[in-house]
């Protein structure tokens, strides 16, 4: 019975030290603090750069524009967050929210006051439509195994995903 309860303890707490990690992707920066500005084009599946190196508590602006024919999303998270994220993406297609090239923001705000996540507002994505552009202050303090990703059904999967390296 006191194996069963040390296995149980060391589980719970190895749960704790693994969401800890899992959650320190740094946080929204403020324009004055902006160190870096790194211009991001977004293709069909793949972002221009492809890998970012950034400093440890460095603030940078992404100046993001989408160039492909689809909508495409500029996330900083990590792999588990982005598989948290990726069903609220499919909802927005099976809510007739996001299409392959628009976007309905009016139907948008309706649902986001119903379901908060169907708005898509969060500070560290942006959602665009082809030919739009949007920018990201973002402050990589306590930011790790970061990933840059578009959690468009099916893009994530076709690999539109660049790695942030953080040193």
């Amino acid at each position: 019975m006191n194996k069963i309860i040390t296995v149980l303890i060391i589980i719970f707490l190895t749960s704790f030290a693994y969401a800890d990690e899992n959650m320190k992707i740094g946080s929204k920066g403020n324009l004055s603090e902006v160190t870096r500005i790194i211009k991001v084009i977004m293709y069909d599946n793949y972002y221009e750069p492809s890998s970012f190196q950034i400093k440890e508590g460095e603030t940078i602006k992404f100046e993001v524009k989408n160039a492909g024919k689809l909508v495409h999303e500029f996330n900083i998270a990590n792999k588990m967050m982005h598989m948290k994220h990726q069903p609220e993406m499919e909802m927005m297609v099976e809510n007739e929210i996001l299409f392959a090239d628009f976007i309905d923001y009016d139907k948008m705000k309706k649902m986001a006051k119903i379901d908060k996540s169907m708005g898509h507002s969060h500070n560290n994505s942006v959602l665009l439509e082809p030919n739009q552009k949007a920018d990201i202050i973002w402050k990589f303090d306590n930011a790790i195994n970061i990933e840059i990703a578009c959690n468009v059904p099916g893009h994530y999967q076709a690999g539109m995903i660049a790695k942030a390296n953080i040193n």
